[in-house]
């Protein structure tokens, strides 16, 4: 909407005897340092009694995050009970069921153990025949390191540093499989927490969409997004695109969603600073209309010099468009573009004053009555704008106490 300050034509040029009468205007000197004082909104103290007294504060705050650290690293399991079940585990006393492994390992256990731990495990166990009152179960694809680790899990809720390092992938599965939800949460947790790259991120991706796993799912994909010329020069990638294509076209279009949604924020963040930039170009005029400024301001003032720097980071340009303004031979609508800018900014205040009567700025009282002649389509523009423009300020307004108070 910005293009409809720029863009505006004009049909008519009023007189300019009372702008040559209300400035006065010496020579330039050196450019006023630039500095943006923060505006405060006033307070009334009639509103500050009505305001209640802030409820106090609460004495101890956790973090949800320690929170979940914390129930990792103390269990209200003695050392002794976990020692026990480890030991029943490592020693396979009476065990009455053997787990075989991809690399013709056995693992004993014991049934009951299995079966309250994993009840679909104990009904895949309870499926299987009896050899001498002993259970022999083949795990297809998953190595004797893992499936040790999975049963001990199973037995004591503990596991070492190194087995979930090599064997987390697998882990996962078993545990999704099996239905082992405290272990898949370990894992996920172990997964998300550092284990990704850009080398398995691929291969994570597809596992976690087969375990049901949707914040491991998003934490990938955002991943591949983030680096996807990485990921795409991987041989995860190209092994995917041979056996999931719907997958690739699925990551493919997140790509593009994703720049799409850059692109779409940049543009909204340049719109802004032009908007941004008249809000503070108003302010500047307004200054050097009512108070003037080192070598410009009103007939009745006494301008500053170059003694006090200037507080208003547009005045210089507003400045400099001012003796344009007055010094330009042309001065038509249409025909001078730093001048059709002067109009269209002398306009734009115009419309944004409400004090139009005692108005200090040139010209505001005539375009208050140029508004009447103008058609809907035209006004419906500059309420556009006008609206951008005061949205940009306050935005602009709050970012800068929020960055003061903290």
């Amino acid at each position: 909407m910005a293009s409809a300050l720029c863009d505006y034509s004009w049909t008519s040029s009023p007189s300019n005897g009372h702008m040559h009468s209300s400035f006065d205007i010496r020579k330039s000197e050196k450019s006023p340092a630039k500095t943006l004082p923060v505006l405060e909104t006033p307070i009334s103290s009639s509103s500050q009694s009505k305001i209640p007294a802030p409820p106090p504060l609460p004495k101890l705050i956790v973090a949800k995050s320690s929170r979940r650290e914390n129930s990792l690293q103390f269990c209200g399991i003695p050392k002794e009970t976990r020692d026990m079940w480890d030991n029943l585990f490592e020693e396979g006393y009476a065990a009455d069921v053997y787990l075989i492994t991809e690399d013709n390992g056995t693992v004993p256990a014991h049934f009951c153990v299995l079966s309250i731990a994993s009840p679909v495990l104990g009904k895949y166990l309870q499926d299987s025949k009896l050899k001498d009152g002993v259970r022999y179960v083949k795990i297809p694809g998953v190595p004797n390191g893992a499936v040790c680790a999975f049963i001990r899990f199973l037995y004591s809720s503990c596991y070492e540093e190194e087995d979930m390092k090599k064997f987390v992938l697998h882990l996962l599965v078993l545990s999704h499989s099996f239905v082992v939800p405290l272990l898949k949460r370990v894992c996920m947790r172990y997964l998300e927490n550092g284990w990704l790259n850009t080398e398995n991120v691929i291969d994570v991706l597809q596992l976690a969409r087969q375990c049901d796993a949707p914040r491991l799912t998003f934490i990938c994909t955002r991943m591949v997004v983030r680096h996807f010329k990485t990921v795409a020069s991987t041989e995860g990638w190209k092994v995917m695109r041979r056996v999931n294509p719907a997958l690739e076209q699925e990551l493919l279009e997140a790509v593009v969603e994703a720049d799409s949604r850059k692109q779409e924020r940049q543009n909204k963040m340049e719109e802004k600073k032009v908007y941004l930039r008249l809000h503070k170009a108003i302010e500047a005029l307004l200054h050097i209309c009512k108070d003037g400024c080192s070598t410009i301001g009103p007939r009745d003032k006494m301008l500053k010099g170059g003694e006090v720097s200037c507080g208003f980071p547009a005045c210089k340009g507003v400045e400099m468009l001012v003796r344009h303004f007055f010094i330009c031979k042309t001065r038509v609508p249409g025909g001078c573009v730093q001048c059709k800018r002067m109009w269209q900014l002398l306009e734009l205040h115009s419309r944004m004053c409400d004090v139009p009567e005692s108005c200090n700025v040139p010209l505001c009282r005539h375009f208050k009555e140029k508004v009447r002649q103008q058609s809907k389509k035209d006004e419906a523009k500059w309420k556009l704008l006008i609206r951008k423009v005061i949205e940009a300020k306050n935005s602009n307004h709050f970012a800068a106490r929020f960055s003061g108070s903290s």
